[in-house]
């Protein structure tokens, strides 16, 4: 059983990732490529998300895999027989324990460990892909806006790295703008910056007091545009990038220095291992509630239904108890609410699935009230 569970988490894992990460890897596409940049800057962008599209992923394929399981043993009446031998619900339930913290195990390293570095080592790239003004501008036959009031553009790019026919138009300065052409030019790379060397060209001076023109004619002309692009400082202060054991040892001077409230520290740092005890209690659900009901032919759909739905309360749960630890962080213990009643939720259903004749004596006992009442109101 443990070996199906593993088979159909992998694969259940597979195809929603790839489904959450092609969505976020074609916004991505159509941003970097548009900006000029090459394609392995792309897939560096892609793989660098990918940890946190598995870690948003990992409890639904663990509920799904769970569910699964059951349903096709159902089908096929090997649970029932396996039932017969005298496997109790709660034997069965080893190996979905097994299979829960395995997942769990990988929820962790994906929270304390990939996520936030991740994250951190896709701020760095980003960063670094924004002060790239080469890239910005070897686009041809395209007008870009490498930064507000600039405009360049350039008819051909040689294999060589010429740019033919340029066009640079610097409105920055509302009263004076200055548009260069030139039939070549060349960008350089120097210690000081980026420079953009134009050859053969005309450089044209607006000035709008005087509403005057004034054009230079040059052989040669060197424009800095290294300040087409923002140098103002990365920051890396954000809470999530910060490690676990720095959240655990002194979680006061990560509010400090990220600038978040305690409250949103506290949520961060439990928040991570809250969630790798919701894989355990989405699959131990997803399990326990397709064992409780008699025999249909027309399969344990309701049973599905009945855990999805449970799934979803705790979930909504949990969106309920952060409200009041992001306010005040000393009540960080409520965010372990749900995992643990989820847990007592799967026991409670187990007891339930090793007990039928509960069920029975309910339904005897209400019937009875049910039908009295109704006679009264008649």
């Amino acid at each position: 059983m443990l070996s199906q569970l593993m088979v159909l988490f992998g694969f259940f894992a597979l195809v929603l990732v790839s489904i959450f990460w092609i969505n976020k890897a074609v916004r991505m596409f159509d941003k970097l490529i548009g900006d000029g940049q090459p394609a392995w800057v792309f897939f560096e962008f892609t793989a660098l998300t990918l940890p946190a599209v598995i870690g948003s992923m990992l409890p639904i394929a663990a509920f799904a895999a769970a569910v699964y399981v059951v349903h096709r043993l159902s089908a096929d009446s090997e649970l029932a027989v396996v039932q017969a031998t005298g496997y109790s619900p709660w034997r069965l339930a080893r190996a979905v324990v097994v299979f829960g913290l395995i997942v769990a195990l990988m929820m962790s390293i994906l929270a304390h460990l990939l996520i936030p570095n991740s994250l951190s080592q896709l701020r760095l790239r980003e960063d670094e892909v924004s002060r790239n003004v080469t890239a910005q501008l070897l686009t041809a036959g395209e007008f870009l806006h490498p930064a507000p009031g600039v405009t360049f553009y350039t008819r051909e790019i040689t294999p060589e790295g010429e740019l033919r026919d340029v066009f640079l138009s610097d409105r920055r300065n509302p009263g004076s703008a200055v548009t260069y052409t030139s039939s070549r030019a060349y960008l350089v790379q120097d210690p000081a910056g980026t420079r953009l060397v134009m050859v053969a060209g005309l450089a044209q001076n607006m000035q709008q007091s005087g509403q005057k023109l004034f054009t230079t004619h040059f052989e040669d002309f060197s424009h800095d545009i290294s300040s087409l692009v923002s140098r103002d400082a990365i920051n890396l202060n954000k809470l999530a990038f910060a490690g676990t054991p720095e959240l655990l040892r002194d979680p006061q001077a990560v509010a400090t220095r990220t600038g978040a409230a305690p409250g949103a520290v506290m949520a961060e740092l439990h928040g991570r291992f809250t969630a790798a005890l919701m894989c355990l209690v989405a699959a131990l659900v997803g399990f326990a509630t397709l064992l409780v009901g008699a025999f249909s032919r027309f399969g344990v759909w309701r049973q599905v239904l009945v855990a999805f739905g449970l799934l979803v309360g705790l979930k909504l749960i949990e969106s309920a108890v952060l409200a009041p630890v992001l306010v005040t962080a000393a009540l960080w213990p409520l965010l372990y609410l749900p995992s643990l009643g989820g847990l007592a939720l799967a026991a409670g259903i187990l007891w339930l699935a090793q007990r039928p004749g509960v069920w029975r004596r309910i339904a005897n006992a209400i019937w009875p009230l049910w039908r009295r009442a109704r006679g009264a109101d008649a």
